[in-house]
């Protein structure tokens, strides 16, 4: 039974307005300073309310860019950033998922050994080895390339973790049926593991998209193409442009593009995003 309390419910969905006012009060800041012009920007009080240059802002920094921030048009830096977040996130998860069948399904030598020096990796991120990779990236030539980009990235401990978690509560029944019915190791990985873990394949598929889509330190190590520039970037070398005062306005429109693609991967993925990270059962 649930008690009817007027006054707590009054306050919770307070708490809960607040909250929604915290968080969506600087985008609506970014939406309406990406509808007016420079000008206006640069006027107090700020506007709260949105102008008539949206179309304006968004055709001149998809297809022009910003003139003296050495950044190529904000249309090639999301197209940059789109590749870079899916060569990540379909990497990641296909490492992972054979890492980890190989370590749940196969008996070898040393295995759980090698499970743990994968999983010891989460303590070395990018930043600790990031002079040895960007060596090895040299090397092979793959400088201001979606390979250098994205490969040197693509490594997860957590993935792999997190998919030899979900092979353990698949019962050992399935695999002696597969067996059974002459499935091969690939047959059984493709037929009956694929299809259980989808939900967490698409909620690993959210998170490491995202965290792609916001790299900034490796891509300015290692592209000095223009036109291998990620939006992150671009945001960064619009904010310091060089002898002159920031277009807020092409700026504040630069950020509402680069917040839209993570929102609509989270948006149309949002169903099976939850059932993953909520499912504790086969």
């Amino acid at each position: 039974m649930i008690e009817n309390r007027p006054l707590t419910t009054f306050f919770s969905h307070l708490v809960l307005l607040c909250g929604v006012l915290v968080v969506a009060f600087p985008l609506w800041v970014t939406f309406v300073a990406s509808t007016h012009d420079a000008v206006r920007m640069t006027q107090v009080p700020l506007p709260l309310l949105p102008g008539n240059q949206f179309l304006v802002n968004l055709k001149l920094v998809l297809f022009s860019g910003l003139e003296g921030s050495g950044s190529p048009p904000v249309g090639i830096m999301l197209f940059n950033s789109l590749i870079m977040a899916i060569l990540i996130a379909v990497g990641k998860i296909s490492i992972s998922l054979l890492s980890a069948f190989a370590i749940v399904y196969f008996r070898f030598p040393f295995r759980i050994a090698f499970f743990w020096m994968i999983f010891v990796t989460l303590m070395l991120p990018v930043e600790v080895r990031i002079l040895p990779t960007f060596a090895v990236v040299a090397n092979l030539n793959m400088l201001d390339t979606y390979w250098g980009l994205s490969i040197p990235l693509i490594a997860s401990a957590t993935a792999t973790f997190m998919f030899r978690q979900v092979f353990l509560t698949i019962p050992d029944e399935l695999l002696e049926a597969a067996r059974i019915d002459g499935a091969s190791p690939l047959r059984f990985f493709k037929d009956i593991l694929l299809p259980m873990s989808r939900t967490n394949i698409a909620a690993l598929f959210v998170i490491l998209f995202i965290y792609g889509w916001n790299q900034y330190l490796w891509p300015l190590l290692i592209t000095t193409d223009r036109d291998m520039y990620t939006v992150v970037m671009g945001i960064s070398q619009m904010l310091e442009a060089a002898e002159q005062a920031p277009d807020w306005h092409l700026i504040m429109m630069t950020a509402l593009m680069a917040m839209l693609p993570p929102a609509i991967v989270v948006l149309i993925m949002q169903k099976l995003f939850v059932k993953g990270l909520t499912e504790t059962e086969k």
